[in-house]
């Protein structure tokens, strides 16, 4: 566990390499955040536009805190702004003048309804680089199809390769599409980036969907479907790709996951077990032998794991070199040594609790590291502040929701 003295501290100065490039972020909820949360770690100014009634992220709340929003609002600012007060359009304009970035995520032609479609942008600030953040992307036949990440999920394939045969799919319990879709994000506005200092190109517009990230992530499944003519089917916490491939409960109620990817590792694990004999037996002497019989294969492993406890297992599986390691929950996470001494975890000061722990900001750079410069925003606390930068005054006292985070 951290200690007090490991509290990180914002620290305004701190820069990074993406020090004096400003993104105006338009988007609501999860995948734009997630995406100009990267950008904000690492040096960018990010101004999220918020309505009076704030950004949405601000209402997914644990005990009566906004802990989403405090985790993906870090190093940003927040500006207060009708959009439909024809001063709350003049600050966007204006703001869009100066920016480098802009990220939306309305449903595909509400931009241009708005008088912001981007060729006009573009005719403003040719410089600038537009992410539109969708469901299914700005053209086709799904386009107006509301755009939650839960539908892409189970659009995607995903859905259906997760849980057991003989239960429904799953969907997972967090937003995975809006999470991948982020991260996908923000690689494509530093590679906008590049190519702009580069002289390869100037402004541009990013179509970002989240079905089409979350699709990509499954790997090889339509060349597969072409060749062999099948559908996967769902295994669980099995494999139909590689065997032995499991969760296996151990003698004291907790659970291991292993994986016996490579041919010697798998020979490897049948020596531990104590059943040799299943390296020459055909049925589990090759990779797709053991696949087709997998069910035995998970028999003969999950029995020596109910022979031993989870730190047993660990030990005897890792010194003999088998791919071995436990199921965590979060108190396990945080009692782990590993993911203390790395850093995975960082406990960084908070108004309300005195500190919060908060993934630490990735990816780890050692010439050029992000930083932590300012925790996330009360709605509107640097109106004034941006719309001074641009040569403007509030024009009103606006009627937001709530003053606090």
């Amino acid at each position: 566990m951290m200690k007090p003295q490991d509290v990180v501290r914002f620290d305004a100065d701190a820069g990074g390499p993406l020090a004096g490039v400003r993104v105006l972020d338009l988007s609501r909820l999860v995948a734009g955040n997630m995406l100009s949360v990267q950008l904000a770690d690492f040096g960018a100014d990010v101004i999220k536009i918020e309505s009076a009634s704030g950004d949405p992220l601000r209402d997914w709340t644990d005990d009566g805190q906004s802990l989403h929003w405090k985790t993906y609002g870090r190093n940003k600012r927040s500006i207060l702004l009708d959009l439909r007060q024809a001063e709350g359009m003049e600050a966007l304009r204006a703001l869009l003048r100066t920016a480098d970035v802009f990220i939306e995520n309305f449903r595909p032609g509400t931009l241009e309804t708005m008088g912001l479609a981007p060729e006009r942008l573009l005719e403003a600030n040719p410089d600038l680089i537009v992410v539109r953040i969708s469901g299914f992307g700005q053209t086709g036949p799904y386009a107006q199809y509301p755009g939650f990440g839960t539908l892409v999920e189970a659009m995607s394939g995903f859905a259906t390769r997760t849980g057991f045969p003989d239960r429904e799919p799953v969907l997972p319990p967090l937003a995975l599409a809006d999470m991948i879709s982020g991260v996908y994000g923000a690689q494509a506005v530093t590679m906008a980036l590049l190519a702009r200092e580069k002289g390869q190109s100037r402004g541009q517009v990013i179509d970002l969907s989240l079905l089409e990230p979350m699709y990509a992530v499954l790997g090889p499944e339509a060349a597969i479907h072409r060749v062999t003519g099948k559908v996967k089917q769902r295994t669980g916490s099995a494999s139909n790709t590689v065997s032995p491939r499991n969760v296996y409960l151990c003698s004291d109620g907790k659970y291991v996951a292993l994986s016996g990817s490579m041919q010697v590792v798998a020979m490897r694990i049948f020596d531990i077990i104590g059943r040799p004999e299943m390296k020459t037996d055909p049925r589990f002497a090759t990779n797709v032998e053991r696949v087709r019989n997998r069910a035995l294969v998970d028999e003969a492993v999950g029995a020596w794991f109910t022979r031993h406890t989870r730190d047993e297992a660990l030990r005897i599986m890792r010194e003999a070199g088998a791919t071995v390691g436990p199921v965590y929950d979060i108190a396990d996470i945080a009692a782990d040594p590993h993911f203390a001494e790395r850093g995975v975890i960082v406990e960084v000061e908070d108004a309300d609790n005195g500190s919060l722990p908060m993934h630490n900001i990735l990816p780890r750079m050692s010439g050029t590291p992000g930083g932590w410069r300012r925790p996330a925003p009360r709605l509107g606390e640097h109106t004034d502040e941006i719309l001074a930068e641009i040569g403007l005054e509030r024009a009103a006292e606006p009627q937001a929701r709530r003053s606090s985070s």
